[in-house]
């Protein structure tokens, strides 16, 4: 390299450094110590490897780069913004502003080039192998000899915190086990945290911990050195393992009282600190967000690369469109987010049946009907899947071996598990499913937000979904965690009533894109409903519906519940009607979609002037409220669970048609007194 372009490439380093040192200094609010240490590294990387199109950010062969340590945001905005991303100066200068496109940490959907929402550590690590798992599926279903249509990487920019965080050891181990050997992940291994030096709490040796995960392992590269990270980039690519690259940089590089230190990670430097790092680096103090001319015509030569590079894929894809149209088409289909002609045709139907089925059994037949008619359904189970009912029968295993296969064993790893899922769904042309017990969510909640943030349409099995577990006890009965799924904003939560609730929840959740969907399933069988009797289970898609009027009308009190607990509310209005009483049943799987539908027609399911309600749900009964009004009454369940049967169990916290027939009658007394 000639001395004019090592000046080149120290001056563009430095423009990455302090255009985000300049980004936190003007919000008054950031983390300048990543930038200004990662510099280096993210300028081998994106200058020298990364293969993507600043012009055309979607398109499907680019590679994908997450910064997995979010809170270094300003790092990213910097290179795209000098590579040619349509992330205007000005939004630069609005860092961390309501109303920008540089949020404080990167968020998937608002800024282009930001391929998924990160900050809360080790999330990006572990959704970077769902997006490697994607890569290697889709690669092994569609590639062909001479048309490689998805060739690329997955990388990474991981810190200490996220390799502290418990997800990136589930991630890591899953990523050794299926050999993802696209996966490279630059380590900034700074060694500082907030509270200051890592080794007030982490002293581990990190490169033997991958090695003994089976990732290919680059230990001791200088991070300030950009021929360094460079050459070892190249070097991970020649291996066919997943490649960690552990980076030794200094936090907060330049500043000459900050580097090294935790006051360089989470606050602007100040004006002095600022001013003595830029001249230490000999750039200029004024004006801020200063870019040399020559240095932005040089990170701007990324948009003819990127060009060309989807150039020449574009030139592939319409050969591969010549020589194998079917499997174009497919594709095309996928990436564009449409379901197949005939997707839900072989969706079973279930007879009425007093003993009925669980609605987890109900699920694994309408998901194997569905995966036999929608190719692009990938997932599987936390370790669980025989009692989760997610086996997809003669899809294949996906393995290292098999990458074509469509069932992911993920291991007792439900964090890493969502995570992935997150890489599988932003990664386009897959529609991912996870699985695990009810209770069990809360092992998973950070990534489930994260979908629910970014809208990924991924759909949660969550199964064992009350008391009536049984004997495995209160460890394994889920109370409080429908009110905490309910809470989250942007995911559509059903709790189906019968087998045939859960198919149509099942279609539900593949036609809406918008975000998660979490199915809450039975363990125990229900009463399937007699529909001759009973209205329709398409009722589901509103939310909550009216089952029937039952005795005198019109009704004079009204009985809702969802899930297991429909077949009771039902047992019980049959009682009142004998007595006498006018009763509304009504089936309410999902209070997200009923909240949806329009005035009108939450006013005939609901009508205001029944005041009289009872609602019954077997987890507490947070929220019920809105739904019974103040005269109404909850039945539901305010302490933890207990071991023994199932059904002893749910008789001895008051889940009876009797207890139900009780607060039916305390609702009318209510109701006449007003």
């Amino acid at each position: 390299m000639t001395a004019s372009n090592t000046d080149l490439v120290t001056r563009s380093v430095n423009t990455l450094r302090f255009l985000a040192a300049d980004m936190v200094e003007q919000a008054r609010s950031g983390h300048p110590g990543l930038p200004m240490g990662a510099a280096a590294m993210a300028y081998a990387l994106w200058m020298r490897h990364l293969r993507h199109n600043p012009a055309n950010p979607q398109w499907p062969n680019r590679d994908r780069f997450i910064l997995s340590g979010g809170h270094g945001s300003a790092l990213l905005y910097a290179l795209l913004h000098l590579t040619g991303y349509d992330l205007p100066l000005e939004e630069l200068r609005r860092f961390r502003q309501w109303g920008s496109r540089t949020p404080g940490h990167p968020e998937y959907g608002l800024t282009p080039g930001v391929e998924v929402t990160t900050g809360p550590l080790g999330q990006g690590f572990a959704t970077g192998v769902g997006m490697a798992m994607a890569q290697a599926h889709l690669a092994a279903r569609f590639n062909r000899p001479g048309f490689p249509i998805f060739d690329h990487w997955v990388y990474a920019l991981v810190t200490d915190g996220d390799l502290m965080e418990g997800i990136s050891h589930e991630a890591a181990s899953l990523a050794g086990h299926l050999r993802l050997g696209r996966l490279i992940y630059l380590y900034d291994a700074n060694r500082i945290t907030i509270d200051g030096p890592t080794d007030l709490a982490f002293t581990e040796d990190v490169a033997r911990r991958f090695e003994a995960y089976g990732w290919h392992v680059l230990p001791e590269v200088d991070g300030l050195d950009v021929d360094a990270v460079d050459a070892a980039i190249a070097q991970a690519k020649a291996d066919p393992r997943p490649s960690l690259i552990v980076c030794r940089t200094v936090i907060g590089y330049g500043a000459p009282h900050k580097q090294g230190t935790a006051a360089a990670h989470g606050a602007p430097l100040g004006p002095e600190e600022l001013r003595a790092a830029k001249e230490a680096l000999g750039w200029p103090t004024e004006p801020m967000f200063y870019i040399p001319d020559d240095v932005r015509a040089h990170f701007r030569t990324s948009l003819e690369r990127g060009r060309q590079a989807q150039a020449q894929w574009q030139a592939l894809w319409q050969a591969y469109r010549q020589a194998y149209p079917d499997l174009a088409a497919e594709l095309e289909r996928r990436w564009a987010g449409r379901l197949p002609d005939g997707w839900d045709a072989d969706l079973p139907t279930f007879p009425p049946d007093p003993k009925g089925l669980a609605t987890r059994a109900a699920s694994g037949k309408a998901l194997n009907a569905l995966a036999r008619r929608v190719p692009e359904l990938i997932g599987g189970s936390a370790d669980l899947t025989p009692s989760n009912k997610t086996y997809l029968a003669e899809q294949g295993d996906f393995s290292a071996q098999n990458p074509a296969g469509r069932n992911v064993h993920f291991g007792v790893r439900e964090h890493a598990m969502a995570a992935a899922a997150n890489g599988l769904a932003l990664y386009r042309g897959l529609r991912p499913f996870v699985a695990t017990f009810l209770v069990f969510s809360d092992y998973l909640r950070p990534a489930l937000r994260l979908s629910a943030l970014m809208g990924t349409p991924v759909v949660y099995v969550f199964t064992h979904d009350s008391l009536a577990v049984g004997e495995d006890g209160p460890t394994h009965q889920p109370v409080e965690h429908l009110a905490a799924l309910r809470a989250m904003p942007n995911l559509v939560v059903l709790r189906p009533a019968d087998a045939n609730e859960t198919v149509e929840a099942w279609r539900v959740a593949l036609e809406h894109t918008a975000g998660p969907v979490a199915l809450v399933l039975t363990r125990q069988a229900v009463p399937t409903l007699d529909r001759t009797r009973y209205a329709p289970a398409a009722g589901l898609r509103r939310g909550a519906y009216v089952l029937a009027d039952l005795g005198p009308q019109p009704s004079r009190v009204i009985l809702m519940a969802s899930g297991s607990e429909v077949a009771l509310v039902v047992a019980a209005a049959e009682r009142l009607a004998a007595e006498g009483v006018g009763v509304r049943v009504v089936s309410f799987p999902s209070w997200e979609l009923f909240a949806r539908q329009e005035v009108a027609y939450r006013e005939a399911v609901l009508p205001r002037h029944i005041t009289a309600r009872v609602a019954v749900e077997a987890g507490v009964p947070q929220g019920w409220e809105r739904w019974v009004g103040p005269r109404g009454r909850i039945l539901g369940v305010q302490r933890f669970g207990a071991s023994a049967p199932g059904a002893e169990v749910m008789a001895h916290y008051g889940f009876t048609v009797q207890r139900v027939v009780e607060l039916a009658h305390e609702a009318l007394a209510a109701q006449a007194a007003a």
